[in-house]
């Protein structure tokens, strides 16, 4: 007989923070001075994570992750290898049931880098190699200011050329300089950091929820949402959770063939199957001059979803199989 309790919901509580703020941003998506101040605060809360990063790793392993060539070449295969490859074969098979605009922003979204901010936290949550998925994270968003480009040219002749130095930019002040700062002051504060993983866990968690927040609200206010009709919608979500798939299945089969941790397995299949919303939709108003926009970017913004749905639930699982082998991440930060 099953009593009380022997009952546990099959939900995760993050997963259920991801939908209260998805429905926040229905309901109350930020707009005017509101967005401005969500961007402002999404910026700063991106910062605070890599201070919080850079004061937590020990200059060794962040050492040891630039230098872990073979798990970098994972990432970048899967970023610019096998991401075009599918996308290819995914536009050209759905080019006849598709709006010409949307079925090059399909191909489009495959030819992206990597987010930072969520592969990182992600990395973190699912206790994995974070020092290598910070290098991973951070060289293929900017190889991608240089790579995206070259890609639409290559593989989509509609397209225009050139691309934007704020990318750069926003990686050096939100990533690169906070990340420097706390690795300064980390003789001060790493082991007190450490021994108050809430708080680094709160960070993580918060940030992709704004993230998840900035970017629906965008949506909304866009109109983007009802550009189209409801089965169009659905559709285009169904093509990016299949490309998100086979993605994240191959990455993790191949990471487990050539004989990775599960530690680094799990920086290969955070780092190697996102792709950047936020340095998308800058390029696209650039590489599509003229074109229908909204279109263009809007598998992009469904897979920015999708990925932070599916990784939150895929991070989860592997923080749970993690505990069970009884290993704890953070011993090998503190390590110098």
């Amino acid at each position: 007989m099953i009593t009380r309790r022997h009952i546990k919901l099959p939900i995760d509580q993050f997963l259920l923070w991801l939908t209260a703020t998805v429905a926040l941003a229905a309901v109350l998506p930020a707009r005017g001075d509101a967005a401005v101040y969500v961007d402002h605060t999404v910026t700063a809360a991106v910062a605070l994570l890599f201070l919080l990063y850079g004061a937590r790793l020990s200059p060794t392993a962040v050492k040891e992750g630039l230098l872990h060539w073979r798990l970098q070449s994972m990432v970048f295969s899967s970023t610019y290898l096998l991401f075009p490859l599918v996308g290819v074969a995914a536009s050209l098979a759905l080019r006849p049931y598709l709006p010409a605009d949307l079925a090059t922003g399909l191909l489009f979204m495959c030819l992206l880098p990597s987010t930072v901010q969520s592969s990182i936290a992600f990395t973190a949550i699912a206790r994995g190699n974070v020092p290598a998925a910070l290098c991973s994270a951070s060289v293929s968003n900017l190889l991608g200011v240089v790579l995206t480009p070259i890609l639409v040219a290559l593989l989509l002749s509609s397209a225009g050329s050139g691309f934007s130095i704020v990318a750069f930019e926003e990686i050096a002040a939100q990533i690169v300089a906070p990340f420097v700062v706390g690795q300064l002051i980390r003789p001060w504060v790493g082991a007190w950091l450490l021994s108050h993983s809430r708080l680094t866990s709160a960070v993580d968690r918060g940030s992709v929820l704004l993230i998840v927040y900035a970017a629906f609200s965008a949506g909304m206010v866009e109109g983007i949402w009802g550009q189209l009709s409801v089965g169009t919608l659905a559709g285009v979500l169904a093509i990016d959770l299949a490309v998100l798939a086979v993605v994240i299945v191959s990455t993790m089969l191949a990471s487990r063939w050539m004989g990775f941790s599960t530690e680094d397995e799990i920086a290969i299949v955070f780092c190697g199957s996102k792709k950047s919303m936020a340095s998308g939709i800058p390029m696209a108003a650039i590489l599509f001059p003229g074109h229908a926009l909204g279109l263009i970017v809007l598998p992009i913004m469904l897979f920015h979803q999708a990925q932070l749905f599916v990784c939150a639930i895929l991070a989860r699982r592997y923080a749970r199989r993690r505990a069970e082998q009884g290993i704890e991440g953070e011993a090998a930060m503190l390590s110098t």
